[in-house]
């Protein structure tokens, strides 16, 4: 085998600055994603004596993209560390591997003093750094978090109500490349030259008639943005008369306000539309939106009054909002309007309304899924007091212990 000799020196790096030298940088930059929960615990006494590791969970919130749940343990989490304390814990609940966070855990002082009770990851250099939390069902907290017998008679209950403030920080990682160039791009306005095309009536070659009224609109706007709209307008079988178009079961300040999203991609204001400041009126606005928003299949203004509604959801309104939301497949709204009368403190209000009749009547099929939502109320509220075994939950204690999944 022959050998490799260098006759010289090696090359070094160039450091003039010659036209094809060039430098670069990047910066990882690690934060963290925050949120709050409060956690109002009532009737605190009646939930002493319930027993070692049962537990009061709070609803899961969402937080840095994961869920999380907050348990309360009023006899703490076992008896080999000292039941004479309540135990208190903040879980993932949702889907999720090594998920880096800080946490906070406070139980709030209801004097007005101030004097909380806190344990925190927050505003302190941590050696080992954040806690990672390894799957759906870990937990970190504390089992000695404070005593039963002095709680009792502190400032943190107040009419026999705990209050629980739970702060989460999902850390997240992200590199950042050079910027070369910085100019300032204002947002698109598209939306007010179509607005504004819509209100001066320049180049309309349409009218439609609605509900006693006229509109003047444009051919090609219309079609760009509806596809029902493009079949009657340009379609095989559009209608005789394009200039000309009656718009049957529908009321000319809903068609008003159908045209505004067209042109200008922004729901007109409610109150405006109905001259009302009235919560009521802006829900009935929204619920006849989504529907001629669903007849011309525009989907985007479609969510957008899915979500007002869902917003708006109260006793008097649920029960005609829940039939909109069967009629026009609002999966989430239906959801949301299920949860809402199936709570005790509303399903027998919501059953006296007028808009419960039309709903059986309307939807009858609804009726049977409403009853599988109650019975869940009523399973998750035993549940959440604390009826189920400690080894029901999949994950681990503060101690890195392996335990059984208690989230649903």
């Amino acid at each position: 085998m022959g050998t490799i000799s260098f006759h010289g020196e090696l090359p070094k790096p160039s450091t003039s600055s010659s036209p094809t030298s060039s430098s670069t940088s990047s910066t990882s930059r690690t934060e963290t994603v925050n949120g709050s929960h409060e956690f109002k615990i009532k009737g605190y006494s009646l939930a002493k004596g319930m027993g070692v590791g049962k537990y009061m969970a709070s609803d899961a919130f969402m937080v840095g993209g994961y869920e999380w749940a907050i348990y309360f343990y009023p006899d703490g989490k076992s008896a080999e560390d000292n039941a004479t304390y309540v135990s208190l814990f903040i879980a993932l609940a949702s889907e999720g591997t090594d998920v880096r966070a800080l946490f906070e855990l406070t139980l709030l002082d209801q004097s007005g003093k101030d004097r909380h009770k806190v344990h925190s990851h927050f505003g302190r250099m941590l050696e080992s750094g954040p806690y990672t939390l390894k799957y759906r069902g870990s937990m970190w907290g504390y089992k000695r978090f404070f005593k039963r017998t002095l709680l009792g008679t502190s400032d943190y209950l107040k009419d026999d109500c705990l209050s629980i403030r739970c702060c989460v920080g999902v850390v997240k990682s992200h590199t950042e490349g050079p910027k070369i160039y910085s100019i300032t791009v204002p947002p698109s306005d598209i939306g007010q030259h179509f607005g504004k095309l819509l209100e001066s009536g320049k180049g309309a070659d349409v009218k439609f008639e609605v509900d006693g009224e006229t509109f003047d609109a444009h051919k090609l706007v219309l079609a760009a943005r509806s596809p029902v709209f493009r079949a009657q307008l340009f379609g095989p079988l559009k209608d005789q008369n394009t200039q000309s178009i009656r718009v049957e079961d529908m009321e000319a300040p809903v068609f008003k306000a159908l045209l505004h999203f067209i042109y200008w991609d922004a729901l007109l204001d409610m109150e405006e539309l109905m001259g009302s400041t009235s919560k009521w009126a802006s829900t009935l606005v929204a619920q006849h939106l989504l529907a001629a928003a669903d007849r011309y299949a525009l989907e985007r203004m479609r969510l957008l009054c899915e979500a007002k509604l869902c917003e708006g959801v109260t006793i008097n309104t649920v029960a005609t909002t829940l039939a909109l939301a069967e009629q026009h497949n609002c999966l989430h709204l239906k959801g949301v309007c299920l949860k809402f009368i199936a709570l005790p403190e509303n399903l027998k209000a919501v059953m006296q309304t007028d808009g419960f009749e039309y709903l059986k009547e309307s939807c009858p099929g609804v009726l049977t899924e409403l009853l599988q939502y109650v019975a869940k109320i009523g399973e998750h509220s035993v549940i959440s007091c604390g009826y189920r075994k400690e080894g029901s939950l999949d994950g681990s204690d503060v101690n890195g212990r392996r335990v059984k999944p208690r989230l649903q």
